[in-house]
């Protein structure tokens, strides 16, 4: 992969603006026509910028992508790393978690991320692996907040919240996940409370 041609010194407050703006054009183009569109030149003209742009910041188009990729990572890992858990009941608890990590899976960044991973899954990069297991343990850790006996709850929210981003990728129209996500309230308030499910 080419490296990008942007120097590492200086006033770089133009430049970070320009970084931002195409990796936010990235993700919508993404989300808007698909992997397949966002090409690193479909983007540029998306940004309003030239290719030779896009090249300075991030070396060609899969540097734009793993720019993506990491961001749509340390957005994740950010708001995880920022859920407390609160609320009288178990299920208040499980609602306030389960909602704060659909929040942070369900974000523009993050999905169009997934999106990118999904579609560059033979070519990219081994040390996504480690990202995606950085995620797994941020899911545990909440888990392990709701009860600590059964942390693996934890890894239940995860396979189901990205289940449900997947499905969002899967359709062009914005789904609605309420009644999916209840059930998931219910279950997890089940399994860590049985004789307690509706307190």
């Amino acid at each position: 992969m080419p490296t990008p041609t942007r120097p590492l010194t200086g006033s770089q407050t133009r430049g970070d603006r320009t970084r931002a703006a195409i990796i936010d054009e990235t993700v919508q183009c993404v989300l808007d026509e698909g992997f397949p569109a966002a090409s690193a030149k479909h983007v540029a003209e998306r940004a309003g910028v030239t290719w030779g742009v896009v090249q300075y910041h991030f070396g060609g188009p899969a540097g734009m992508f793993e720019a993506v990729v990491q961001a749509g990572y340390d957005d994740t890992v950010a708001r995880l790393e920022a859920v407390t858990v609160a609320g009288e009941s178990v299920r208040e608890r499980v609602q306030g978690v389960v909602d704060a990590a659909w929040a942070a899976f369900s974000s523009p960044l993050t999905r169009a991320g997934f999106e990118i991973l999904v579609a560059t899954r033979p070519h990219r990069d081994p040390a996504d692996d480690a990202r995606l297991a950085e995620v797994g343990r941020q899911f545990h850790r909440l888990g392990a907040l709701l009860s600590p006996e059964r942390p693996d709850v934890g890894d239940l929210m995860f396979s189901a919240l990205r289940g449900l981003a997947l499905n969002q990728m899967m359709l062009v129209r914005e789904i609605d996940s309420r009644r999916e996500r209840a059930l998931l309230v219910d279950v997890l308030t089940h399994y860590l409370h049985p004789d307690r499910s509706r307190t």
